[in-house]
């Protein structure tokens, strides 16, 4: 028998039918693949079970109404669709993303008249924005030039498709020698980090920004957990000197949890180790994902499958 371990495939589904990657085909004339034009969200899934459900598919809904585009299906048959790719996956623990493109009307040209939506759902054994070793040490991030662009421009809100705004920020930040980009808003307060939210630590108290940010769920998760743990949360305003100053700083993300940052620009922050507060909400997190009621489509909301 060979010591390699089995190789699982990403399993996809391409409008309801489960797929493997080479029979996973999209038309090239639809508007994701032209000018970036769709929704996606990113769960993640522990043994079938995909973590906060219904909060991913309500952000689905926000970002569909934002951008003037129709789910071409039912939530309830999405929500089907979505557990079947999980279960085929059957990863024990599985990174799940599903999309939501504007199709194609047959033309290369970008009125988006006519066109007939797509919805692509994939899963995989779960993967993380930051390697094992980087997650241990603490992130280095290096403030980036490229900008968030302004919730008047294209409201961050909306989990759109476009993310090269975030692709240039990461290049730049690499470039750079750092892990990561921390953005700035064009007013140059902290926004967020390529595909995190952002937290800062001081004392008990844990402040994150509120201005031209996705609201992530983890995020959410995190500001929930906060009580149980003797902190307080503020959600305003934040400030590089915010961080700088900090006792820890974090960023969390459903591809990766609670994440420790240990440098940026240059700056150590704190100890210059991941601290005992971003291991804490870390596990607790983790904890919750593993223990959360399970949901599937067809459940009550309890962990128990409706008749």
């Amino acid at each position: 028998m060979s010591d390699t371990p089995a190789v699982v495939e990403t399993i996809f589904n391409i409008n309801g039918t489960v797929v493997l990657e080479d029979q996973a085909v999209l038309p090239v004339l639809d508007h994701a693949f032209l000018y970036g034009d769709g929704v996606f969200e990113t769960v993640v899934a522990h043994k079938q079970a995909i973590f906060r459900f219904d909060e991913h598919l309500d952000r689905l809904d926000r970002s569909l109404r934002a951008i003037a585009l129709d789910l071409p299906i039912p939530r309830d048959t999405l929500a089907r669709w979505i557990q079947d790719t999980v279960d085929a996956c059957d990863a024990e623990t599985a990174y799940v993303k599903w999309i939501v493109t504007r199709g194609s009307n047959g033309t290369p040209l970008m009125d988006p008249a006519g066109c007939v939506p797509n919805v692509v759902i994939l899963a995989r054994p779960y993967i993380s924005n930051a390697s094992n070793d980087r997650a241990t040490r603490g992130l280095t991030l290096l403030t980036a030039a490229t900008r968030r662009p302004s919730s008047v421009v294209l409201d961050a809100r909306i989990k759109g498709l476009n993310y090269l705004n975030l692709i240039l920020a990461k290049l730049e930040a690499q470039a750079g020698g750092a892990d990561d980009a921390l953005l700035l808003d064009t007013h140059g307060h902290v926004c967020e980090a390529p595909g995190y939210n952002i937290f800062a630590v001081h004392g008990q108290r844990l402040i994150t920004p509120s201005n031209d940010i996705l609201e992530g769920i983890t995020r959410d998760v995190v500001i929930e957990l906060a009580p149980e743990h003797a902190l307080d949360v503020t959600v305003g305003t934040v400030d590089r000197y915010h961080l700088y100053n900090a006792d820890e700083v974090f960023l969390c993300s459903t591809a990766g949890g609670v994440i420790a940052v240990t440098t940026i620009d240059g700056r150590t922050i704190g100890a210059g180790q991941p601290g005992p507060i971003t291991g804490a909400l870390n596990a607790a997190y983790w904890e919750l994902v593993r223990t959360d009621p399970p949901i599937k489509a067809g459940d009550d909301g309890h962990g128990r499958t409706q008749p």
